[in-house]
């Protein structure tokens, strides 16, 4: 019979009580034994959430205390050297050190899981000496099973998708790597088949990216070995995000199952399937519920599409599951009271897919006529969404398209404007900045909270906004920085914070999901056409500037960073969204320009996240990023210096776009990779302003000048120093007052250390 199935589930809780509790534990304010009771009963919530829907194969073990790519390093005692781990279980506090940094030692490096704003612990295997230090899988089948009576789908980052994120060998050592993994994965599936387990989960989600065909006969490699070594164990390699390419060889694997994504990845997968069948002593994990999108699903046509797979499966071989796991979408839309309710009842969070995968379920069972309601009533909703005012806005459509049809470029080449730049701003050799935003204190949240409740008046918390700019203003000067900031105290989010000032946006109560360890982000719902309605960041920017005879950068998030940490509607292209959201932003652009701003930052870290997985598909969505960005900011005078930010991706695939957008400054994150984007300029040349951050912004501790002087260095011997700017990672909001002085009076230090070494540059 046909089953249910998800591929995990959110970990942060309805109320983010596990971001609470991991924060609470880091600031030593609950003990490790409590903490850890705290997150087994919102573990086990979680499944017994699932248990009662009626999902019939629950994932276990996708749960994690921080991250699951650094679960499995640790599962393997892949620790580096700094945390002086000495073997056996990992201890919280080197598990938390790789992820966070210590005092001593600096963090592992964090970036993007594929083309999601999740962001997972990049393993570092140089040095490592591999041993399974515990079987995580199989203590969370036991938990399930004891405390609930659960038959649970352990979860597994599958070894080639885990060597292939990892760092720290050359690619002649994948081989050798692999065969120190292999066993430990055998023994963790054989312990698992000798505790009973029927089913366990592999995620291979880097099948959907370009594999070469020695990655295929990896692949072989290792799944004959997993079939000969626990041959009752029924494995489902899992894929998603995208269709598989290499079809007719995934598909050939000694595996029980195959999980393939029929929402982002319907046409290749589906194609395949039709064209080259599919095997018949395998089970199909068919991902029709999207486990990325919040909007709910048109359940008549989820339905035609499994009819179609069933001609081809038998549905007793048909496992009906999300693309993905669910972690990448909010809780449950129960809680949010506000929203329209023609818009709520369009949205589908975690607990409402499970409810549409278990429908869908019953609907191959029992046919459509036994939940015709159901599926009228999803036709409904949709179809009231699709009409409303809101997405059929012609003023706006047509504008955009007047727009769009014009070549968007500044009046002046870069080295024209770079020369006008410089005598208008007389900036010394390696200026000095920050990304944006400065520490919101708990002050700060609580003005904030005070103003929203309506406690406060809007004359109040202006002032108090004003005060807190006054305060950095002051500190800026006396740290000694060349280019300020206001600090984007007035901005609970870099998208939220614009989008609440747009049209064309909704925002959730409870929307969160986790985007990075305990950060959790409440994104923007985008479901109509956007719209600038008025002036978003001048006022506060203004006042910045009249407080100060040093530059104040205006400091917007770009289109495509909000589009891409927002949920948005699925009826138009992406294209058109981002094209909407530029438009609007070029009238915020050119209203700090006529306020007396000249120094514009519009920022775009989410520009390399939305790059698709398919190459084919990657030089069209890169051309309209760009132009996006390049609408946005095209209209300024050739004196007003635009800069932009990117952070937290691997960028060396795309130095050529970065450059095409013509930002006068671009500052990018480095040294959480711990340098390694130099790289990239080593083989690239870049002949715009630029500066790579110094020090990382997310971990706790305070980089000495020495670390900052040495990044300096390498990054002066491939760029031109004339165009190098010196800059943190990213914005400050997270950290403390303090700590946030006192690494950026070390970054001014190194900067006068570079400056006097380098001084007959200018």
């Amino acid at each position: 019979m046909v089953k249910s199935s998800a591929l995990g589930y959110p970990r942060i809780g309805a109320d983010r009580e596990w971001k609470k509790a991991l924060e609470a534990f880091w600031s030593g304010k609950l003990e490790e034994a409590e903490f850890h009771r705290q997150l087994q009963d919102i573990r086990l919530n979680h499944l017994r959430k699932q248990q009662e829907k009626g999902i019939d194969l629950i994932p276990v073990n996708d749960f994690s205390y921080y991250d699951h790519v650094l679960d499995t390093a640790a599962m393997f005692g892949i620790i580096p050297k700094r945390f002086s781990y000495e073997g056996g279980a990992v201890p919280l506090s080197v598990y938390y050190g790789m992820a966070r940094g210590t005092k001593d030692a600096t963090a592992s490096e964090m970036t993007k899981w594929f083309n999601t704003n999740y962001h997972y612990i990049v393993p570092e295997l140089a040095d490592a000496s591999p041993v399974l230090t515990e079987n995580k899988p199989l203590a969370a089948y036991r938990e399930a099973k004891e405390k609930l009576g659960i038959e649970g789908k352990p979860v597994i980052v599958g070894p080639l998708t885990f060597l292939k994120l990892s760092k720290g060998y050359s690619q002649s050592e994948f081989d050798s790597w692999l065969d120190r993994l292999l066993p430990l994965y055998v023994q963790v599936l054989q312990e698992l088949a000798a505790e009973g387990v029927q089913w366990v989960q592999i995620d291979e989600p880097v099948l959907v990216t370009k594999l070469s065909g020695p990655d295929i006969q990896r692949l072989k490699t290792i799944y004959e070995t997993f079939a000969a070594s626990v041959p009752n164990l029924n494995i489902i390699l899992q894929t998603y995000f995208e269709s598989v390419d290499q079809y007719s060889e995934i598909v050939a694997l000694p595996v029980k199952g195959i999980g393939l994504d029929f929402v982002h990845g319907l046409s290749g997968n589906l194609s395949s399937i039709k064209t080259l069948g599919f095997p018949d002593d395998k089970v199909l994990g068919a991902g029709v519920i999207d486990g990325r999108g919040i909007w709910k699903a048109s359940l008549r046509g989820k339905l035609g599409l499994l009819e179609q797979l069933t001609e081809l499966v038998t549905a007793d071989r048909l496992i009906v599951q999300s693309s993905c796991s669910l972690l990448h979408v909010p809780v449950t839309t129960e809680r949010e009271t506000k929203l329209s309710s023609e818009l709520k009842n369009a949205l589908a969070f975690a607990d409402e897919k499970l409810n549409e995968l278990v429908l869908l379920t019953k609907a191959v069972a029992v046919g459509s006529d036994g939940v015709k309601d159901e599926l009228d009533h999803s036709d409904r909703v949709i179809q009231a969404l699709q009409q409303s005012e809101e997405r059929n806005r012609s003023d706006i459509q047509q504008a955009v398209a007047a727009v769009n049809s014009q070549k968007p470029e500044r009046n002046l080449p870069f080295a024209e404007r770079y020369a006008a730049q410089q005598a208008k701003w007389q900036l010394p050799l390696f200026p000095t900045t920050t990304i944006g935003s400065f520490p919101q204190s708990a002050e700060v949240r609580k003005a904030r909270q005070l103003w929203r409740k309506g406690e406060w008046s809007q004359e109040q918390y202006a002032g108090f906004i004003r005060e807190q700019i006054d305060i950095w203003i002051k500190l800026q000067e006396e740290i000694g920085l060349d280019v300020l900031v206001h600090g984007e105290f007035e901005r609970t989010d870099m998208v939220e914070f614009f989008g609440e000032k747009l049209a064309g946006f909704a925002f959730t109560q409870n929307g969160w999901v986790q985007s990075y360890g305990s950060r959790c982000v409440k994104p923007p719902v985008i479901f109509g056409d956007v719209a600038f309605t008025g002036e978003m960041t001048v006022e506060e920017t203004k006042y910045a500037q009249s407080q100060t005879a040093h530059p104040v950068k205006g400091m917007l998030t770009g289109p495509i960073t909000i589009m891409n940490w927002s949920f948005v509607r699925e009826d138009i292209p992406r294209e058109q969204i981002a094209y909407q959201l530029a438009y609007a932003l070029r009238q915020e652009v050119e209203a700090l320009e006529q306020a007396g701003i000249g120094m514009i930052q519009v920022d775009e870290p989410a520009v390399r996240e939305g790059l698709p997985l398919k190459e084919a598909e990657q030089a069209n969505y890169l051309e309209w990023a760009v132009k996006s960005f390049r609408i946005a900011t095209c209209t300024v005078q050739e004196t007003t210096q635009i800069h932009t930010h990117m952070c937290y991706c691997e960028f060396h695939d795309m130095i050529d776009s970065i450059e095409a957008m013509d930002a006068d400054v671009i500052s990018i994150e480095t040294s959480r990779s711990h340098g390694e984007l130099i790289h990239s300029f080593e083989l690239n040349t870049y002949k715009l302003g630029i500066g790579l951050g110094v020090y990382d912004i997310h971990s706790p501790r305070i980089p000495s000048v020495e670390e900052m002087t040495s990044m300096i260095e390498r990054a002066l011997r491939v760029l031109d120093p004339k165009l190098f700017w010196i800059n943190p990672d990213c914005g400050l909001k997270t950290r403390g007052l303090q700590e946030t002085v006192d690494s950026l009076r070390n970054m001014v230090d190194a900067t006068k250390i570079a400056r006097t070494k380098h001084s007959a540059l200018v």
